[in-house]
Parts: C-alpha cells; sequence; structure tokens
C-alpha cells in the first residue's frame, strides 16, 4: 500500500517566522513577489491577535545535501545571509502572509506596503492597547500603520495628530510596536517606568494586555501540511497551481447555506430558484435592465453582498435596542458586517430583512439609473451598493423625498469622489448604516460625507474605468445635461443605449499623437466626455475645429447644425467651445479640468484643493497584480 506523500502538523508561528529568517524556509522562484496591501497585513495581524485561524501553510520538504529541487530565493526582507543558507523546506502556499508577518513582526525596519489607492508607501505597525482591551471593539481597527516617521500629519502635513517617533511617544500614546510581538520584554519595563510616576492605572494596562493579546502571537500555531522531499516536479508544480489559482474555498454563503439546512431553511434555492421559480439572485440581475441587454446594473450583487446587508441591518437593531435599554456606549454590541458576523447571523434575522433588502437593492438600482448609472461596467463601486440597499431597506419610503434623495446622492458621491470603498470597507459600511438614516433624520454629517474630499490632482491620472471617480465623472455630466455633439440629444437610457453611448475622446488620439502630446497628458478624463458610437466616427482622428466644421456641414445622413446649438452642446459637456474651435489644447486641458472639479465640488458639497497644492503619498503601481496567491486570499478576517 502506497504511503502518503505529506504529513501534517502544527508548528509555532514564532518558529516559523526565525526559520524564514534564517532562510531555513525559502521560496520556490516561481512564487511571484511579495505586494500585500496595507488592509490586508492589517486585517492578518488582527486576526492572529485574536488567535483566529488564518488558514494552513504547505510546504516542500527538501534532501540534506541534495541539490536544489527549484531555484529559490528567501523570503523577503530577511537578512541577506540567509541567501546562502541552504533551505529545510520551500514555501509553496503562505507567502503573502509570512512574508507580512515577519516583516510586520520580527524585522526591525519600516515595511513597504500599498494602499488601498494603490500607492507605495512605508509603514510601520502599531497596536493600540486600549482599543485592543475593549472587548467589543472591531480589531482589526486597533492596528495602526503609520508613516515612515512615525507621524500621523493631517492638514496637508500642518498638524501632527500622533507623534509615536520615539519609545516614550509609544507609552504616552499606548501604542505597542508590533515589531516586538514576539519580545516585548524591554519595551514593556520602558512602559511601566514611564508610568510608574506619571500614571499607575495606564502602566498596569500592560499585563491584561500581554495576556490578552501577546500572547496569542507567542502561542499561535499554524498548520502545516509538509510535501516529502521525493514528491516529483510535475506533482509540486500541479499542488501550486491547484492551491493558487484551482478549487474555490467555501464562502461564507456556503456555509451559512449550511448552518439554516439544518433548520429545514433552503438558503442556495432561495438565492438561485428552484422548481422553475426564478431566485433572488436572477430578480436582482433583471431589475431594470434595458430591452436589449442581458442583465441590469445589479448584475454583480452577489451571495454574500446580500448577507452582508442583512447583517448590517440585524446588528445595527441590537444595538438601536441596546440603546433603548440604557446601556452605555461602551457596552454596545458592535454593528458588522464581516465574514464572522455573516457565519452568526440567525435564521430569524435573514427571513425578517431578506425582501427590506431586496426592495433597496432595487431602489439603490433606481437611484443609479436616475443619475445615469446604465450598465454595470459604469458602476463605480460594486461595493457601495452593500450600506446602500441597508440604508435604503432601513428608511424606506422616506428615500423618495426630495431632500432625502438630495442627501443620499451627496453621500453617494462622496464615497466615489473621496475613494471610499476600495478596500476594507465593511468598517465603512457599518458606520454609513448608523450615520446616514441619523442624518437624514436631522443628525450629524456621516463620516463617509466628511471624508469624501475629492483630490484636485487625480483627475490627472485617472484613465481608465478602474478608478471610481472616472467612471463618477461621466455619470455625472450625463447628469448635468450633457447633449451629444452630433444628435443634440441629451443622455437619458433609450438614447444611452440606442447610441451605444461610452466615454470618447474630446481631442482624438490620432491627432493628439500626431501633435506629439504625451498619452499620460492627453488620455485622461479630462480630454474624454460621454458621446454616441456614430458622433465619435465623426471625430476620429480630426482636429476638433476640422470635426465641428463637419457637424455644423451636416450630410446625407445628418442635417447641419447651427454654430450656436453647437455651442450649447460642447458648453453642456464643461467645454469652452472657444478652446476647441482653435484647438488650443492646453488651454482647453487647463480650463475643462477647473470645470470638472466644480461638477465634482457641487456633487460632494467639499471645496476642492487647488491641483498641485499637495503631492499625494506614495507612487503610482501600475503593474502590480492585487490578487496574487489566492490561496493566500482565501484567510478572511473574522
Amino acid at each position: 500500500m502506497k504511503q502518503t506523500a505529506f504529513k501534517t502538523n502544527p508548528i509555532s508561528l514564532e518558529e516559523l517566522l526565525r526559520h524564514c529568517g534564517s532562510g531555513k524556509i525559502q521560496l520556490p522562484d516561481f512564487q511571484r513577489s511579495w505586494v500585500w496591501d496595507e488592509d490586508r497585513i492589517k486585517s492578518l495581524i488582527a486576526s492572529i491577535s485574536q488567535a483566529f485561524p488564518v488558514g494552513a501553510l504547505m510546504t516542500l520538504e527538501m534532501k540534506a545535501g541534495a541539490a536544489d529541487t527549484f531555484a529559490r530565493r528567501p523570503v523577503q526582507g530577511v537578512p541577506a545571509e540567509a541567501t546562502a543558507q541552504a533551505p529545510d523546506q520551500l514555501l509553496l502556499d503562505g507567502q503573502q502572509r509570512m512574508t507580512s508577518l515577519y516583516q510586520t513582526c520580527i524585522r526591525q525596519e519600516v515595511v513597504q506596503t500599498i494602499t488601498p489607492r494603490l500607492k507605495l508607501v512605508k509603514r510601520w505597525f502599531y497596536v493600540d492597547i486600549r482599543a485592543a482591551l475593549r472587548p467589543d471593539a472591531d480589531r482589526e481597527e486597533a492596528i495602526v500603520g503609520v508613516p515612515e516617521d512615525r507621524k500621523v500629519k493631517s492638514d496637508f502635513d500642518r498638524k501632527i495628530d500622533l507623534d509615536l517617533s520615539t519609545p516614550e511617544l509609544e507609552y504616552e500614546n499606548l501604542m505597542f510596536p508590533l515589531n516586538h510581538a514576539f519580545d516585548w520584554d524591554e519595551w514593556q519595563d520602558g512602559f511601566s517606568e514611564y508610568w510608574l510616576e506619571r500614571n499607575p492605572e495606564n502602566r498596569k494596562l500592560f499585563k491584561p494586555f500581554k495576556d490578552e493579546v501577546l500572547q496569542n502571537f507567542k502561542g499561535y500555531q499554524v498548520p502545516v501540511i509538509a510535501l516529502g522531499p521525493d514528491t516529483s516536479h510535475a506533482a509540486v508544480c500541479l499542488v501550486f497551481e491547484k492551491v493558487n489559482t484551482g478549487g474555490k474555498p467555501l464562502d461564507a454563503f456556503e456555509l451559512v447555506t449550511a448552518m439554516y439546512a439544518a433548520q429545514g431553511f433552503r438558503l442556495r434555492d432561495d438565492w438561485l430558484g428552484a422548481d422553475g421559480k426564478p431566485g433572488l439572485h436572477h430578480q436582482l440581475q433583471m431589475f431594470g435592465r434595458a430591452a436589449d441587454q442581458k442583465f441590469g446594473v445589479l448584475e454583480k450583487v452577489a451571495s454574500t453582498d446580500v448577507l452582508q446587508a442583512i447583517s448590517l441591518l440585524h446588528t445595527s437593531k441590537i444595538r438601536e435596542d441596546e440603546i433603548a435599554s440604557g446601556k452605555k456606549d461602551s457596552e454596545l454590541s458592535a454593528v458588522r458586517a464581516t465574514r464572522q458576523s455573516l457565519l452568526e447571523l440567525p435564521l430569524f434575522a435573514y427571513k425578517q430583512y431578506r425582501e427590506l433588502v431586496e426592495e433597496g437593492f432595487k431602489t439603490a438600482a433606481k437611484f443609479l439609473r436616475q443619475h445615469h448609472v446604465y450598465r454595470v461596467i459604469d458602476l463605480p463601486y460594486q461595493g457601495q451598493l452593500v450600506p446602500f440597499a441597508a440604508i435604503l431597506a432601513k428608511i424606506g419610503d422616506k428615500w423618495d423625498h426630495a431632500t432625502v434623495k438630495q442627501k443620499l446622492a451627496r453621500w453617494y458621491w462622496c464615497g466615489i469622489f473621496g475613494e471610499l470603498y476600495g478596500s476594507a470597507i465593511e468598517s465603512r459600511f457599518a458606520k454609513d448604516i448608523l450615520e446616514v438614516p441619523s442624518w437624514i433624520d436631522g443628525g450629524a454629517e456621516p463620516t463617509t460625507v466628511r471624508d469624501g474630499v475629492f483630490r484636485a490632482e487625480r483627475l490627472k491620472s485617472m484613465r481608465t474605468r478602474q478608478s471610481a471617480a472616472y467612471k463618477g465623472i461621466h455619470a455625472l455630466l450625463m447628469g448635468e445635461g450633457a447633449i451629444d455633439f452630433r444628435s443634440g440629444q441629451s443622455f437619458g437610457q433609450t438614447i444611452f443605449f440606442d447610441e451605444s453611448v461610452d466615454i470618447h475622446h474630446i481631442f482624438p488620439q490620432d491627432w493628439c499623437k500626431k501633435q506629439g502630446i504625451d498619452v499620460k497628458v492627453f488620455d485622461t478624463i479630462i480630454n474624454k466626455t460621454p458621446l454616441g458610437y456614430r458622433t465619435n466616427r465623426i471625430l476620429s482622428g480630426a482636429a476638433p475645429s476640422k470635426y465641428l466644421e463637419k457637424l455644423e456641414a451636416g450630410g446625407k445622413e445628418a442635417p447641419p447644425i447651427e454654430p450656436a446649438a453647437l455651442d450649447r452642446y460642447l458648453a453642456s459637456h464643461a467645454i469652452d467651445p472657444m478652446l476647441l474651435r482653435a484647438d488650443r489644447f492646453v488651454d482647453f486641458m487647463e480650463d475643462r479640468e477647473g470645470r470638472l472639479l466644480a461638477l465634482i465640488s457641487k456633487a460632494t458639497g467639499h471645496q476642492i484643493v487647488k491641483a498641485g497644492a499637495t503631492a499625494e503619498e506614495g507612487e503610482d503601481v501600475t503593474d502590480v497584480d492585487m490578487d496574487l496567491a489566492s490561496a493566500d486570499n482565501q484567510m478572511e478576517a473574522a
């Protein structure tokens, strides 16, 4: 009988990380580079700090003294001498997790990572001691990343909000540096001495913090699946391919389906349909679609999106009931839409809110159409639909009042132009469901509205639909009454689809290239606008002065257009007709930038900082695969 080709055993996290640092554990060279973003790192750290599982590792054992089975390299960030060490094991699955933990918890150097806006930055990571000790707080919010100088600043770097540049300032702010997660004695001594005379109560905080947080790092055990050293090349490659791009893990919906089935409820049938009756998935996909479209703007709403919206309503109702009963703020339950909250969602809550959430998503689709988002490809943020559906479910018929619609629109545009729903969005969902309905009833402005300030310099870097704000400007122009240059029609839903409207260049690409204009300059949203397909064909390649003459002259298929009427059409696109007619590209770009900023300012209600006043931190990332190591990506924060 053939023996099993692998073995499994738990190994302490500290031992694994020390082995990474020494070179005993290395990577096969076909592994991609480490590029985990800041929010994923925080989520991973939060899970470890609570002793939550983060998935197994898979390694390939190496024969002692044998030649390398594969070209290999050390884990990124380890000492240079680790390269000379012959590895005991190669890490096939778990690179992102081990590298993130090594760089944040072991290495005494700043960590280079990526922000949700795809900026390369350097960060030190800390645990907020007070926040970590609050039993009902989201642990992820207690993990803090600070810039390389250890100073968090605001008001365009004029104000220092948090300074951790010395150990004494770390002690004062009760912020524990994560790179001491496994050797905290010296830091603890300094902390105790600092607070001994100042405030003995703060000094006492370290013991529960050590017991409840740091000991979780020290005692953490990671399951390791170790393939034997005789495993063939072909088998190793096949295993690696499977764990990284192969089978899909169970998601929250599948796990909830299994739990509800034990109670006699068939969640999968409710979502996918059964016995010839369409399920919720199909109903949302088909809602509000145009006659010639297969699906509507809700095409990509996922089963977990629905569960998240229900979880927001369920947990916010629990919190409201606790407030009504007189509980203190520190005793209130958290509002959540995390994976763990979905796994804790009771069946009665699903049944209670399911239809309300369905209507919430459908009402969100109506709102999107009213604001000229007709296709899922033009939807700025898929994730923003989750809190939107929950908010609309909660406020019910209030949404149809003009003043309420204005507030919802401002919240929506602030989320888009503040670029706030790109990553780590569950905590924002929770704030939205609590704050937006309250704001509608006369309360304070929501966090999303306050945070949703557009940075003017972004206009010059938005070139594709990968940017939510790029799509947002497209919709704003149509909402402000943009008229097609050729047909003289505004872009309602019928015209949008009949004329195959899309985002097209105003100064055509071919003309710009002939003038020697850099593609990075002419290919931005500043030089683009919504136009019909046939209109764009007329524009193709010609200088604006020439294609405007052609539009005015008319032809066999189109009547002539009066110059004054054409000027009105151009002005409806935030274009100065005189600059366009004179082919004054540089002046046009500067003028239209100001006009687009005015549109964004109107939509968000925020004054836009003048372009060039301050540079956004970090460098643009253009070629990073953000969906790396899918097996690592299976780990979700609880």
